[in-house]
């Protein structure tokens, strides 16, 4: 090393013994110690030369250079460490296998997003949970995202595993990714993760969350649900959805309760108590139909006419029950 330092003029020793060995002064070990310190920050030799020889050298530009080919080193090895545990999830036979899985990644990384989707839906084909779920999470082409979607759902294990860290990440857009790709998971397991999400920030999230549960029969997503109507937001959805857990007499009184509530609080607000209106008539008429019966005599025309018209609609099908009229009675 230090014949190497002589020979590049970094590190020249003071002189030598008789015997022609290099003697160095403390000046020169301090130096190289220098030469050793600069090495520890990945500069090249060369670089540290040119540090030692020009002491008025200002070293910002040429840290930021040092930083920037760290980052660059430090991405291409995060990029070759996912391939390699892509290929170990994949859990390979024969280098046939793995040959696959990394055709597979490439066609996931191309910048066109056809090839993307060629990738996932293309016969051959068969990859592991793991990776299916890391390109969800990154992908924002919505036809590329729907084949994913459609393949990770056909996975045999760890799926839902693999897309949960999505609804922890910081970037909205992976953790409403993540959100989506677990609606589409059938399952306890799915409807745990989702119960967590019903408290992201994020609205999308939360109502993606509430519908599926809510579909699902969870009484869990009876706020988000509610609140989807008062804001309009797929307040057609939220409503029917309402109105099927509503079935359940135990959740019954507690989704009339809600919308009785933001009727008292939207007083007012015309649009507001229309769509919590047209929300109590997909419940079941013996909730719904005392509500809508006061609700006839509002002070708002609109809310009262409305009203009015669906607890008729009610009444009549609570008769034609009654009487066993039905659609398939030929009446």
């Amino acid at each position: 090393m230090l014949r190497h330092y002589d020979a590049l003029g970094l590190v020249r020793p003071t002189g030598r013994t008789v015997g022609g060995y290099r003697e160095y002064a403390d000046e020169d070990i301090r130096r190289i110690f220098h030469v050793e310190s600069l090495r520890t920050l990945g500069m090249s030799l060369r670089q540290i030369g040119r540090v030692l020889q020009d002491p008025g050298f200002t070293p910002s530009a040429l840290i930021g250079d040092l930083i920037r080919e760290a980052e660059g080193r430090l991405s291409r090895e995060q990029e070759l460490l996912g391939r390699l545990r892509a290929v170990d999830s994949s859990d390979p036979s024969g280098w046939e296998d793995v040959l696959s899985i990394v055709e597979l990644l490439h066609g996931l990384g191309s910048p066109n997003a056809a090839r993307r989707q060629q990738a996932v839906l293309a016969p051959a084909a068969d990859a592991p949970a793991q990776v299916l779920a890391e390109a969800i999470l990154a992908e924002s082409d919505p036809n590329v995202a729907g084949a994913l979607r459609w393949a990770l759902a056909r996975a045999d294990h760890d799926v839902v595993a693999s897309l949960a860290p999505g609804l922890g990440s910081e970037n909205v857009e992976v953790r409403r990714r993540a959100v989506l790709a677990l609606t589409e998971i059938p399952g306890d397991e799915a409807a745990a993760v989702l119960v967590d999400a019903l408290e992201d920030p994020d609205t999308t999230v939360r109502r993606h969350a509430a519908l599926t549960l809510g579909a699902g029969g969870r009484s869990e997503a009876v706020p988000i649900l509610v609140d989807m109507v008062v804001e309009g937001a797929n307040d057609v959805e939220a409503a029917e959805v309402l109105g099927t857990l509503a079935r359940d007499p135990e959740r019954a009184g507690r989704i009339r309760s809600a919308l009785v509530d933001e009727l008292a609080a939207s007083h007012g607000s015309s649009a507001v108590r229309m769509r919590l209106v047209q929300a109590l008539a997909e419940m079941p008429a013996a909730v719904a139909l005392g509500v809508l019966q006061r609700l006839a005599h509002d002070d708002d025309r609109s809310v009262a006419r409305t009203a009015a018209a669906l607890a008729g609609m009610l009444e009549a099908r609570t008769h034609d029950g009654a009487r066993g009229i039905g659609p398939s009675s030929g009446a």
